[in-house]
């Protein structure tokens, strides 16, 4: 066989091999939050199982870990280890903390306080409809990384710096004819916007590492994170559901108020929160209502109204407080594809503002040394 052949064949190989290796490192980076997610949801389903058939939560664990079943993966064995050397659940999982999403951790705690986990699980399950959302506004990230913002971009103008436009120059000076406008601000500015797409590409692959992160960057992050996410509308939307629906469980299982107060803001892991529900638990101690206490966490006052027309004989306090929940679950989700949708198509439009200015000043040097040539 022809060599040319056996290269071309081992090119097409190696082709294939790269293109199934992306795609399986895509599939992967998408779906870590649907993983994870849905490795909360079987270990919450655990839970209720076991609580349901009046078996302790740590039990079922070490149970379902002798079993040797790999669903939940080696996290679950290692907090099945560590309640195997008489730890209770809570404090398992804080050796493990990559096992469960942070909040859906602290809640499972709460119930513990409060001695009775069933009455948190409502609440942890309402966290685990964020997983589709995150994936779908990752797809547009992964697009615009993979086909348009990519290392290639800088070191195009890095190269035509160095290389091609002192050659335009040099023929341009031999031919004595002037550098077009658009030309000579784009030799003038290739470093500068070279640099600009550089921050850009770091943005987008900075973003994609805290998305593959996860939590172990948000909790390094500290109060960084905390106040980031606090100012984006979506997160704050479902800190905001995660906190109420977690204050409303607490207070149907009668926990006092300002209990409730403190350990709800405790399980959302928002510093932001939590210093809100500490001047909340204040104005509690101070004799005011319970309504007019967390006043501000809801600018169309349904979530002081609800709460404070709560009948606990009627269904409780999450009952009256569902409805707003389910809303800012939809809000939540409606504003993160839209920022997704934003970024990604201003990043496009960027970058294709660049990257057409860079070819039509090269082109109009082009056309000058062609009717330079043609003139001669």
């Amino acid at each position: 066989m022809d060599n040319s052949l056996i290269k071309i064949a081992l090119l097409q190989a190696l082709w294939w091999i790269l293109a199934l290796a992306g795609t399986g490192f895509a599939y992967f980076i998408l779906s870590l939050p649907l993983r994870r997610h849905e490795r909360a949801r079987f270990f919450l389903d655990l839970l209720e199982t076991s609580l349901k058939d009046g078996r302790s939560p740590e039990q079922s664990v070490v149970s379902l870990a002798q079993s040797r079943d790999e669903s939940l993966g080696t996290r679950f064995q290692q907090v099945a280890a560590w309640i195997e050397t008489g730890l209770p659940l809570g404090q398992a999982l804080d050796r493990v903390p990559s096992f469960l999403p942070p909040r859906i951790h602290a809640m499972l705690k709460v119930g513990e306080e409060i001695g009775d986990v069933a009455k948190v699980l409502p609440a942890c399950r309402r966290q685990l409809r964020d997983g589709a959302s995150q994936s779908r506004g990752a797809v547009n990230y992964l697009l615009v990384a993979a086909f348009v913002l990519t290392p290639v971009a800088p070191a195009v103008f890095l190269g035509l710096s160095v290389f091609v436009f002192p050659k335009i120059v040099m023929i341009l000076g031999d031919l004595d004819v002037a550098l077009p406008a658009l030309t000579q601000w784009v030799m003038n500015t290739a470093g500068w916007l070279g640099g600009v797409l550089v921050g850009a590409v770091a943005l987008i692959y900075l973003v994609g590492l805290a998305y593959l992160s996860g939590p172990r960057m948000r909790k390094r992050l500290g109060p960084v994170w905390d106040t980031v996410a606090w100012r984006m509308p979506w997160k704050r939307n479902r800190i905001r559901r995660d906190f109420s629906a977690m204050l409303a469980a607490l207070l149907d299982a009668g926990v006092a108020e300002e209990r409730a107060l403190t350990f709800a803001g405790a399980s959302v892991v928002n510093r932001v929160i939590q210093r809100r529900t500490s001047a909340a638990a204040a104005a509690l101690r101070a004799g005011v209502p319970l309504a007019v206490a967390l006043q501000g966490r809801d600018d169309s006052g349904q979530f002081q109204w609800r709460l404070a027309n709560a009948a606990p004989g009627r269904g409780g306090f999450l009952t009256a407080l569902n409805g707003w929940l389910e809303t800012l679950d939809a809000k939540a989700f409606q504003q993160e594809q839209a920022a997704a949708h934003l970024v990604t198509t201003g990043l496009v439009l960027f970058n294709g503002m660049i990257v057409g200015t860079l070819i039509a000043g090269v082109f109009l040097a082009l056309i000058s040394i062609i009717e330079a040539g043609v003139a001669w």
